[in-house]
Formats: C-alpha cells, structure tokens, sequence
C-alpha cells in the first residue's frame, strides 16, 4: 500500500521532462540561440516532428493542434515543415548523425499516408539519416477506417516503424463520452493487429485515470484489455484538469472529477495490476514488459527522460522540427513559434521559426542531471545542491519513510515512488517564482 499524504501532495509540480522547465521559456531565446546550438552540433542526433492536427479534438487534449478540416492549411503547414527539414538538417553539414527519428502531435495519421510519405522522403533527402529508429504517434479512430487504414498498413512497413504509441486513454464507453473521445475497442483491436503485422515491436498504450466519472473497476478494465491485446508499454497518466489554461476542458463536467484521494488510489491500482501482471515499473507513469527496450534501459542504468516522457534515447541533442516543437540542447532549450501562421511565415522567408528557450547554466545542467536520475533510477549524488535548506525541506520526506539520505545520497524509497516529482521539485531553484506567476503547474 503507497501511504496516502495529501498534505505533500497539496502543491502542483512540473513532469520535469526538461530542466529547466517550459514555466521559464521566454523570447530571450530564439533564433541566434538556434543558430549557435546548431553550429555545435556533432555526432549521434535525435529528430521529433510535430503534427499538429487530429480528424477531431478531444476535450481533456492540452496538446498544441487543431482540427484537420481545411486541406489548404494542412498543405501550407506541410510544405513548411519540409522546408524546416532542408533548412536545419542541412546547417549540421554532415557533422551529425540522425539515429532516431519520432512523429508526434496531435495525430501524425491526421494527414493522409501520402503526405506522410513526403516527409520522410524529405528526411531521407537530407543525408542526415543513419539508419534511424523510426516512432510514431497514432489514433486508432481514423488508422484502419476505409482505404486509409490500408495506406498507413503498407507506409509503416515501408518506412520500417517498429515502435508506435496509441492514443487509448480508456475502453470504458461512457468514460469516452465525458471526455469526447469516442473510440470503439473495435477500433483499437484492429489497430494493434494492423500495427503487429506491419512490423511494430515495441507498441505503447496511453491511458489515462482521474477522468470524469471514472471508478477503479473503469480503470481496471481498461488495464485487463490493455494487458490482454499484449501492449509492449504502457504510459499511465493523471488527468490535468486545467481549464483556465485550456479552454476546451470546460467542457468537461468538473463536479465529476475524482477527488485528489481517488485519483492517488487509482494510481496505485495501475502500478499493481500491470506490475503483477509481469510489467516493470518505469519511473512513476511508464510500464514496459521486460523484453521492451525501455525496460532494458531501465534495468542498465540507461533511462532518460526528454518532452516525450521516459526514454531509452541516449542522444544528447534532441532536434524538433514542427511548430511549438522543442529543440534540447546540452546549453540551451529552443522552442519553435506555436502558432501554425506564423510558423509558416517565418520559414517562407528561409527563416528557422525559433521563438522562444532558456539558457541551461552549469548548475542548471547539474540540477537537471540530479533531477534525471531521481526520477529515472530513484536514486541521486547531490553533492552541492545539498543545501541546508535543502536537507530541511527532505525532512518530512524522510521522516515518513518516503526518501532515504545517505551522506550526499539521496534515494526514493518504494513508498515514495508517488511523491518522485515532488522530491525533485526540492531541488529547483525556479519553483517558487514558478508558482507566484502561474495558477498551475506546467
């Protein structure tokens, strides 16, 4: 049982897949910053690219995408992200390896598996590639629908995509309802088998709990169905309900939420169905079976957390292309211009549509690898961020038997598995003025 205490949980804290976080992004960055990351640039890279468009909009989504209802705009966004390509992958001159490469959005499968085709053609063109790892994000709704579902079928073969992640969130119909994602199992069942014969071996289930209306048996089954259809990973997340930052969760019945009591219980509930059913715990969200790469990372020390949650991904630098993706540099965090217009204005001018980062400093670096390893292998060497400010704010961590400190060691005890992001958050120095000038945490 993970011990219940709401008065540590009482405080919202980052997911802290950057350090610093996105809280202190501003315009000081942009594009001489992207310039002068590039130049650097050297070796092993990774490559996300985001699509920021769905057939339809789910209510609970806090994800930078609109509806792909207007040909015109998912052409015009289109031809700027394969101008985006030519343009960054051709600064690395040859300096660098593209090893990885992930779709992500909204829903890659939103545009047709022609216009899917045409980026990678655009990848392949660049020269950069080294015989990558291909992901992708989908949406099982519209993946194996009519003849699309059998264009994607023979793309993701063709390109060879082994690792792919489902939007699932729930099986349960009237949960679907409440949060405006209408997805039959029927779908999601044909989607994992269309996915297993075209070659993807690592395939990811998002699900979701705290969801309005939501009871354990709820979230049980959609765990027993998840396990069932042999889900290689699955990422278990909170619902944020957010609607001041997200307008379109106010359409979402706020009465009907769980309460923070529920929601810690039905977390707990995860971790121990998937656990006894023979997954690894991954952090405090993720699960992979043992055989699963990332469980592999895991069990070697290698697990690393970037914008897209835990990974496997060892590449110092992590390259987005897209708008409002997120470009990670050892110095430096460079995000593009979110707004697809302007996005697209930026790159007709032969511009890269960088807008917005923060400057890593040495100790952000530091902080940010202690951070890492806390919620990546539970255990870190603090060395001079322990302050005694620090040792007092882990007294009631410790006194309760969720943390353990060993000279200049600190570790999360299994208890505290729960409360990882809250230690961690300990640790950065940004939070509190985080906190005075956001309602939420980011």
């Amino acid at each position: 049982m993970w011990p219940y205490y709401p008065d540590l949980l009482a405080t919202p804290v980052p997911r802290y897949t950057s350090f610093p976080t996105a809280a202190e992004f501003s315009d000081a960055i942009g594009l001489a910053d992207m310039d002068r990351a590039l130049d650097a640039v050297s070796g092993d890279i990774s490559l996300y690219l985001h699509i920021p468009f769905c057939q339809s909009i789910c209510w609970y989504c806090g994800c930078n995408t609109g509806a792909a209802n207007r040909r015109d705009r998912l052409s015009g966004y289109l031809e700027a992200l394969r101008q985006e390509i030519a343009l960054a992958l051709r600064r690395l001159d040859g300096r660098a390896r593209v090893r990885r490469i992930a779709f992500g959005g909204g829903s890659p499968n939103a545009i047709s598996a022609t216009d899917f085709v045409q980026l990678v053609m655009a990848l392949t063109d660049s020269g950069a590639l080294a015989d990558p790892d291909w992901s992708i994000e989908l949406d099982p709704r519209n993946l194996v629908a009519g003849e699309g579902g059998k264009d994607w079928d023979r793309v993701i073969a063709g390109v060879g995509i082994t690792r792919a992640s489902l939007g699932v969130q729930t099986f349960a119909p009237h949960l679907q309802a409440a949060i405006g994602r209408i997805q039959p199992r029927e779908d999601i069942v044909r989607a994992t088998g269309m996915l297993r014969a075209a070659g993807v071996t690592s395939l990811n289930f998002d699900l979701m709990y705290g969801l309005p209306g939501q009871s354990n048996d709820d979230l049980s089954a959609s765990l027993e169905s998840t396990i069932a259809l042999g889900a290689d990973r699955i990422a278990l997340f909170g619902y944020a309900h957010v609607p001041h930052l997200i307008p379109r969760q106010k359409r979402i019945d706020a009465s009907d939420l769980p309460s923070q009591h529920a929601r810690f219980a039905m977390a707990e509930l995860g971790h121990g169905m998937l656990t006894a059913a023979g997954y690894r715990a991954i952090g405090f969200d993720h699960f992979a079976l043992p055989g699963d790469p990332m469980a592999q990372a895991a069990e070697q020390g290698r697990l690393h957390r970037n914008f897209q949650g835990f990974t496997d991904d060892e590449s110092p630098v992590l390259l987005g292309l897209g708008a409002s993706a997120i470009s990670m540099f050892p110095d430096c965090i460079v995000q593009n211009e979110k707004n697809a217009g302007r996005y697209r204005m930026r790159l007709s001018q032969a511009r890269l549509p960088a807008a917005l980062g923060v400057r890593r400093s040495l100790r952000d670096q530091a902080t940010g690898r202690i951070i890492e390893a806390l919620l990546c292998q539970g255990s870190a060497q603090l060395g001079p961020a322990l302050t005694p400010e620090l040792i007092a704010a882990l007294v009631p961590f410790v006194a309760r038997g969720l943390a353990q400190r060993d000279g200049e060691t600190l570790t999360i005890l299994p208890a505290g598995l729960p409360y990882a992001r809250t230690i961690a958050a300990l640790l950065d120095p940004y939070r509190q003025d985080s906190l005075r000038r956001f309602s939420s945490a980011v």
